[in-house]
């Protein structure tokens, strides 16, 4: 058997991004939600709302995303325990969105040059997407008293991006598909409530400002508020729901993103290479000698396979060529091998 070492110039690396529709069936724009009453009424629905795309009763309904309601200060649910003060379910998942996002148990929420004490998650279910969310193409309707407003992400005017434990961080701005609307200012955010949220596409997540939302519509808001009531819920994650699912034009576009990598090795058989085989059907097995008189001084083959082994001979891959390759003295090949991982 014949061998060739590779170079390293004989090696190339590539990425591409690859993105896709993240909704059941791979629909690109949700329209329809639904959730179900008995997780709601569960303790599990003090925490979060499941969101499905079809009646969760029904076989092929699977969920898209929950809504979280978080607050700093405890309010807006029922306490644990009536003797400790501040100690409930909104309490805890604001304290582990602020470990997630940004890993620091003092640190606050800052959307704009506003600081929030409290917010709306909606957390992408995780098996709808692979690596992560892809900036510039989401659009998510809201309705509340005042009207209806569209939102998305400022990955395209973002002139440096923002990280943070979680990732990647966008503002969530007034505007549809990543196109920011100016009606309010150049970048899209409320006058005096800051950004509209953060759009974390590393992590699947969007947190919703509820101080902008909760505004008058010449503040930028659209009167959704939230109940930040002591010791008694609030039912602040059914208002979101009702927000996104009530709209005249629901509305939930988003696609997820994956880098897909690649490496490319170009195998060249020389001139003078992989002309003679081992095949019985070439060489006698016995004697060792071409068994046609022609293929001594002009041998042919046929190349089909190529295998790529390490320095110990252990064979690593193998590539099938979609056809058989003639090869002889007067020819040479390039054969690109590719790899993804």
């Amino acid at each position: 058997m014949s061998f060739t070492r590779l170079d390293p110039s004989d090696f190339v690396v590539s990425a591409d991004s690859i993105t896709a529709a993240i909704w059941t069936n791979y629909a690109p724009t949700l329209t329809t939600f639904f959730t179900s009453s008995v997780q709601e009424a569960s303790t599990a629905g003090d925490y979060y709302l499941s969101v499905f795309q079809t009646a969760s009763s029904l076989s092929n309904a699977e969920i898209q995303f929950d809504i979280a309601y978080g607050n700093k200060y405890g309010s807006g649910s029922a306490l644990y325990n009536s003797a400790v003060a501040e100690n409930s379910p909104t309490k805890t998942v604001y304290g582990q969105y602020r470990s997630l996002v940004l890993g620091d148990e003092t640190a606050d929420f800052i959307f704009g040059n506003i600081t929030a004490s409290d917010f709306w998650a909606i957390s992408i279910s995780r098996n709808r997407y692979k690596e992560s969310l892809f900036p510039g193409v989401l659009t998510l309707k809201l309705s509340g008293s005042l009207g209806v407003i569209s939102l998305t992400d400022d990955s395209n005017y973002a002139s440096t991006i923002t990280f943070k434990d979680s990732g990647r961080v966008f503002n969530l701005i007034s505007g549809s598909a990543g196109v920011v609307n100016t009606s309010l200012n150049s970048n899209g955010w409320t006058p005096n409530s800051g950004s509209y949220g953060w759009f974390l596409p590393d992590i699947g997540t969007l947190i919703l400002n509820p101080i902008a939302l909760s505004g008058s519509v010449a503040a930028g808001g659209i009167g959704l508020n939230v109940s930040r009531s002591s010791n008694s819920d609030g039912l602040n994650i059914q208002r979101l729901y009702r927000a996104i699912s009530g709209s005249t034009a629901a509305t939930f576009t988003l696609n997820s993103q994956e880098t897909l990598t690649s490496d490319y090795v170009f195998v060249r058989p020389r001139s003078s290479e992989y002309n003679y085989s081992e095949n019985p059907s070439f060489i006698s097995g016995s004697t060792g000698v071409v068994l046609y008189d022609s293929f001594i001084n002009n041998p042919q083959t046929y190349i089909t396979t190529v295998g790529l082994y390490n320095d110990s001979n252990d064979l690593l891959a193998v590539a099938k060529l979609s056809r058989p390759l003639k090869k002889d003295f007067t020819k040479e090949a390039l054969i690109r091998v590719k790899l993804d991982f």
